[in-house]
């Protein structure tokens, strides 16, 4: 296993990432992992190093990168707790439409650009990270293949430029699994998110993970539910190893 930090510049500047791969000699398809909230930090790092046992090359980009470089949060990351909470306060708003859609292709050409890399991109994200890479498959839809979305917020909302409006431009095959009792997916936007995807013709699948609440698939969430959690990996697995080859 390797396992580098890489920086990746963008339009904003510079964003550092983690980069997992199987070994040096080798190519596999290429796949973004876009976190949740938390960012970029230890479970995200053991899960860009699992899915790159699993046979693939794996680029965890800090989401936060205008803000800060990793370590973004200054004090343990702990959900709950105050000082996690009002962090996220204040990073929160660095996350934008725009951005990500500017940050998109710089993601996926240096993926693509690596000598380990074949085929096309594959995009899984958590919780914000599923508009994340909901986003990066419509601003690059000849190179993005796969896009996988769990317990993703805020994927068909009233704003404007939420991210159900894209799907018009996504060409890539979907998996979107959700939570129950979600807030952020409560089922109308489960429903509204599905049409537009039917809608625009892309290819999906999606469920309902029973008893698993919003942020079931991170091990150091406070919800975190095992058997579900790798109920949805083996779900990611099987749309990137037939949408990726």
């Amino acid at each position: 296993m390797i396992e580098k930090q890489v920086d990746v510049k963008t339009p904003d500047g510079v964003a550092d990432c983690e980069l997992f791969y199987p070994s040096e000699q080798g190519t596999w398809p290429g796949v973004i992992v876009y976190t949740d909230i938390g960012g970029l930090r230890p479970v995200f790092r053991d899960m860009g190093k699992r899915l790159a046992g699993d046979g693939f090359v794996v680029l965890v980009p800090n989401p936060f990168y205008r803000v800060s470089r990793v370590p973004v949060y200054h004090d343990p990351f702990k959900f709950g707790e105050e000082k996690t909470t009002a962090r996220m306060q204040e990073i929160r708003p660095s996350i934008t439409p725009a951005g990500a859609t500017r940050d998109a292709p710089a993601f996926v050409d240096f993926l693509l650009n690596q000598k380990q890399v074949k085929g096309k991109i594959g995009t899984v994200g958590y919780c914000m990270g599923g508009g994340l890479a909901m986003r990066t498959a419509a601003a690059v839809p000849n190179k993005v293949g796969a896009c996988v979305s769990f317990h993703g917020s805020q994927l068909a909302s009233a704003d404007p430029d939420s991210p159900h409006t894209l799907a018009p431009k996504i060409k890539a095959e979907m998996y979107l699994g959700f939570a129950i009792e979600d807030r952020t997916m409560p089922p109308e936007a489960v429903e509204k998110l599905k049409g537009a995807l039917d809608a625009a013709g892309v290819r999906y699948g999606s469920e309902v993970y029973a008893g698993a609440r919003h942020g079931w698939c991170v091990k150091d969430h406070t919800v975190y539910n095992e058997g579900q959690a790798e109920r949805a990996w083996s779900s990611m697995l099987k749309l990137f190893r037939e949408a990726l080859n």
